[in-house]
């Protein structure tokens, strides 16, 4: 057994090499991170490692579902509530259905069997960027909401299937039904109740003046949704998804710049390496699972794998076009059927139902043993189906999307772009009007506020010109704004090489070096190209 540092060190090792071969293969990481965690496996003093169960569920899911409903559009959830609702309920206890069936068919008991159906059921918020620039944002939001809602379905039968499985449940209508609405009402409850708890703390620590303080309560927020959720027999999930979405909302308008910049770039980091791990995790238990099954279960496996996969795709297939069918039968609102996408686009859409790094928790946190003290059934095969069927939602789907996300012919989306132009104008329409008596405010010197004045004006023209390129007049307008800041950039390197050269001729103290290096990133930040939206 290796201590804690050296497996943490083993990880971060692992992380870094998968993601060079992923850039270089180019292939899904998570992928070659799967196979990171296989190779481990060898290592004779890994293969005892094991972490416990509830810490996969406490430290993975808040953290990745709630920086997943942050940044999810609310009101694209809002346009398409009912059929997000279904997909992430009723479709999400069909698949489990399904595939414990079809596993229950191939000789795992039924327990086991609904446990990896729980498992595998629930979609993916974070590999839906696998297929973000492949679809129109509409498509796109769908999917990500869907999987926020389907987990919070897929826990309750997981724990369902878990707790009778290891003696601690019984079934029965009126004990699962109460479950159910102790799990979804728990959960929104406790979600608003530490969504306004967390906004009335942001302002007040935002009236301190520190980032770090503000960027220590974002982190306390979902963890304690999840806890309070969790303490209270709800969902946990959902609890967190429900205040990740009220934050969405509040949030722009609470913390300040240096504060927004720290947390998109510590959970951008965070949401890289709890993935990550995650799927070298499952490699290294995947691989340990395989010596744990004789020749004929890893036969077996392999075959539920196979089935599985394909039980997902069709059943979702299937589940898609039959919950449009019969909305429109009683649904004959014109309103209603100005929301109607058309069949190609659900074809692509039940391509994408990709799995990740949900399911590979879920699977981690099957108990080693049960109430009785005797192991629990069929846990090494648990994770190796699971760890199979995310593989291959990532590697044959993947592959084959493109081509579908061609055949579909989706259009093009320009609402993004259009609303992105509209929100460039409007503010720096705003700046212009609100100058004069904001300088007068101020005390500003009349050539100051002239000379920012012009500055916003050619802004204008630029964005207003972005919008009508096809005159020659606003073509050289938006060339020239380009070429400068090409050049502002080039320069920018030049004034870190000459900042860099002082700090090595000790003329000036590192600390020095590090102030004026940051003002230089943030000015690059500002003059680097925006990065589509997903």
């Amino acid at each position: 057994m290796v201590a804690a540092l050296e497996f943490v060190v083993v990880l971060g090792c692992a992380l870094l090499v998968s993601g060079a071969l992923a850039h270089r293969l180019k292939v899904a990481a998570p992928v070659v991170q799967l196979a990171a965690g296989v190779l481990l496996g060898f290592v004779p003093a890994l293969r005892g490692t094991e972490l416990p169960p509830e810490v996969l569920l406490l430290v993975f899911l808040p953290v990745l579902l709630y920086w997943e409903s942050v940044t999810t559009s609310l009101r694209g959830i809002r346009r398409d509530l009912r059929g997000i609702v279904l997909t992430g309920t009723l479709l999400v206890v069909v698949t489990a259905w399904a595939v414990a069936a079809l596993a229950h068919a191939l000789g795992l008991p039924w327990g086991p069997a609904w446990v990896l159906g729980a498992a595998v059921a629930p979609t993916d918020a974070t590999a839906v960027g696998v297929v973000s620039r492949l679809l129109p944002r509409r498509n796109v939001t769908l999917l990500r909401a869907e999987s926020l809602i389907n987990d919070g379905t897929a826990l309750v039968v997981y724990s369902l299937a878990v707790g009778v499985t290891a003696g601690s449940e019984h079934l029965g209508t009126a004990h699962v039904s109460g479950l159910v609405v102790l799990s979804y009402g728990g959960g929104i409850a406790v979600g608003v109740l530490v969504a306004w708890l967390g906004i009335r703390l942001r302002r007040l620590v935002r009236g301190l003046g520190e980032p770090m303080l503000d960027n220590l309560t974002i982190i306390l927020i979902p963890f304690s949704a999840y806890l309070l959720a969790e303490r209270a027999e709800a969902s946990g999930v959902l609890a967190v998804v429900v205040c990740g979405l009220i934050m969405s909302q509040a949030g722009p308008s609470l913390g300040g710049a240096e504060a927004r910049r720290q947390t998109t770039a510590f959970w951008s980091l965070a949401m890289y390496l709890l993935n990550g791990v995650l799927f070298v995790l499952v490699g290294l238990e995947a691989q340990a699972a395989v010596r744990g099954l004789s020749g004929t279960a890893l036969t077996t496996a392999l075959l539920t794998v196979a089935a599985a996969s394909c039980a997902l795709v069709v059943v979702r297939f299937l589940f898609l076009f039959a919950a449009v069918y019969t909305i429109r039968a009683l649904d004959r609102r014109p309103r209603q059927r100005e929301r109607r996408m058309g069949h190609r686009a659900r074809v692509v859409s039940a391509l994408a139902g990709f799995r990740g790094a949900v399911s590979l928790a879920l699977a981690l946190s099957v108990p080693y043993t049960l109430d009785s003290g005797g192991p629990f059934p069929d846990r090494d095969t648990i994770v190796f189906v699971t760890a199979g069927v995310v593989v291959t939602t990532l590697v044959v789907q993947a592959l084959i999307l493109p081509s579908v996300a061609r055949w579909a012919r989706l259009p093009h989306d320009t609402d993004t772009e259009r609303e992105l132009a509209l929100a460039r104008t409007t503010a720096s329409r705003a700046a212009l009007d609100a100058l004069p008596a904001v300088a007068a405010d101020l005390g500003t010197d009349p050539e100051v506020a002239e000379r920012l004045r012009a500055t916003y004006e050619i802004h204008l023209h630029t964005l207003r010109a972005a919008e009508t390129v096809d005159t020659p007049d606003a073509d050289t307008l938006v060339r020239h704004h380009e070429q400068e800041t090409a050049l502002r950039l080039a320069l920018l390197e030049h004034k870190r090489s000459a900042v860099i050269g002082l700090r090595d001729a000790r003329h000036i103290d590192d600390a020095v070096l590090q102030s004026v290096q940051a003002q230089l990133d943030v000015e690059e930040v500002r003059l680097a190209p925006t990065a589509e939206p997903e």
